[in-house]
């Protein structure tokens, strides 16, 4: 019996089909019904139940699976640390990261990474589905937002601020500009399907710190989930929108977008306020995770003590 055929089993059993495994695994199908059957001769005990219809653990296939996972687990987190010592950083790293922010911020940063460390594969996941560091076997996050899972470690990676942007053909097509906040009551906006931006949006005064919050009502006029989406409808010239810095700041560097309220800080009731890096609390932080937040870190405006890791409560 070896690591590899248990390691094996272990994506059979998390992906729930012989085929799926064998995507994972980059391996054929009957390769992994051999490997199953093989480990399932050694033990003398049937170890899956199949069906036409599903996959499932037998009784004595959850009682091994449940004893092997973590020493699997453990083996693995041996041999990154032995790599980690002789210095060699190696293997894949798996980074889940919204779509967004992977297309506007961490794709165009991934070509300088890879030349820094050329033993080092990135298997990037763009969804904005938040996903189970542990379940799917993913070595890093990179969220937006509040942080909610108390066993997971996070990192600051950078602050992020809102501006109310439109394009410099919507502005000139208006009767008259929208000068103050007041007057986007008025206006057809463009927003996040969340709440807080479809309500009303918080303006404070650059200049002046202790100045009462000023809440503006908008009236949403497109609702979208993706904010490349909100910034291409914007940049065709269908309104304006609160978007994040992140997103928009070389629009703005170019003459691509306007910002309206330059004397104002604006949010929304729901608008994350920060990116963060997250990873499994473990004893040891495989070298790979390190290294990438700590590019992160550097090429990103930091929040905070570059050498501050924050537990998520």
């Amino acid at each position: 019996m070896n690591t590899s055929d248990l390691d094996t089993l272990l994506q059979v059993v998390r992906l729930g089909s012989f085929s799926a495994a064998a995507r994972e695994l980059a391996i054929d199908p009957s390769s992994v019904s051999r490997v199953v059957a093989s480990l399932e001769a050694e033990l003398g005990a049937r170890l899956l139940q199949r069906t036409t219809r599903k996959l499932a653990l037998t009784e004595a296939g959850a009682l091994f699976v449940e004893r092997v996972a973590p020493l699997v687990e453990e083996l693995a987190l041996a041999r990154e640390a032995l790599r980690d010592a002789t210095g060699q950083v190696r293997g894949t790293l798996r980074i889940s990261v919204s779509n967004a922010f992977g297309v506007r911020r961490v794709i165009p940063l991934l070509p300088e990474f890879c030349r820094q460390h050329p033993h080092l594969d990135i298997d990037l996941m763009l969804s904005d589905v938040l996903v189970d560091l542990l379940a799917e076997r993913v070595d890093l996050a990179l969220r937006l937002g509040a942080l909610h899972d108390s066993t997971l470690v996070a990192v600051p990676l950078a602050r992020v601020s809102y501006r109310v942007v439109a394009s410099p053909e919507w502005l000139r097509a208006q009767a008259w500009p929208p000068a103050a906040p007041e007057s986007i009551d008025t206006l057809s906006c463009l927003t996040f399907s969340l709440p807080g931006f479809r309500e009303r949006w918080l303006f404070r005064r650059r200049d002046d710190a202790a100045a009462p919050e000023l809440p503006v009502a908008v009236r949403p006029r497109v609702v979208m989930t993706n904010g490349l989406a909100l910034r291409e409808a914007v940049l065709r010239h269908m309104g304006l929108s609160l978007l994040p810095d992140w997103l928009i700041d070389e629009d703005l560097a170019q003459g691509r977008l306007v910002d309206l309220y330059p004397d104002w800080r604006v949010a929304a009731g729901d608008a994350p306020s920060g990116a963060w890096a997250l990873y499994p609390s473990r004893s040891h932080v495989p070298a790979k995770v390190r290294l990438f937040v700590e590019f992160l870190r550097a090429a990103l405006a930091p929040a905070g003590n570059p050498h501050d890791n924050v537990r998520i409560t």
